[in-house]
């Protein structure tokens, strides 16, 4: 009894499914698709650019002290490697103790500037893509636009609007509003 309940149900959904399908096919011929690529935002965006541009002088003293410490290493590395044997055992311990040290604070060091860098990049390209998607949206409003999608195995370029969302980007970075 119960499973004819359920059969029941099932066919009344299936039909009523089966309906509403035809009605969406109906409309989806002429409902209005873009897509846009994500990833060329990100990368060609002037404002992308700008992040990428703000990080690297966020970032550059870090950057040159590690790679000053890193010099330092490989000296020690180098001179401990070249006089090592003509040092007393002493010496040449303390200098082995002075070279683990500093390796183990340019370790740490260099772990911390990437963990900082790749949560201020995140942060920075969080803005762009938030950016992005308020000129999505104004486009798709103002296009009439029932769709726009930006993750897609294929897009065909007569529906990708990855240009035009580039072009308003700019305009809006330059204080004009999009197209």
């Amino acid at each position: 009894m119960r499973t004819g309940k359920l059969s029941k149900h099932m066919a009344l959904a299936l039909s009523m499914f089966l309906g509403l399908g035809v009605a969406a096919s109906a409309s989806a011929q002429e409902a209005r698709i873009a897509a846009v690529n994500s990833d060329r935002i990100l990368r060609e965006s002037a404002a992308a650019k700008a992040a990428q541009s703000k990080l690297e002088q966020e970032f550059s003293k870090r950057d040159k002290a590690l790679q000053d410490m890193a010099q330092r290493l490989k000296s020690m590395s180098d001179n401990i490697d070249k006089n090592g044997a003509s040092l007393a055992p002493a010496d040449r311990a303390a200098r082995q103790r002075d070279l683990a040290q500093l390796d183990a604070d340019f370790q740490r060091k260099q772990r911390e500037f990437r963990e900082d860098l790749n949560q201020r990049r995140n942060e920075e390209l969080a803005a762009v893509l938030e950016r992005a998607n308020k000129v999505i949206k104004q486009i798709a409003e103002q296009q009439h636009y029932d769709l726009i999608v930006q993750e897609a195995v294929y897009v065909s370029l007569r529906i990708d609007i990855t240009d035009q969302v580039l072009k308003a980007l700019a305009a809006n970075s330059a204080g004009a509003s999009p197209n």
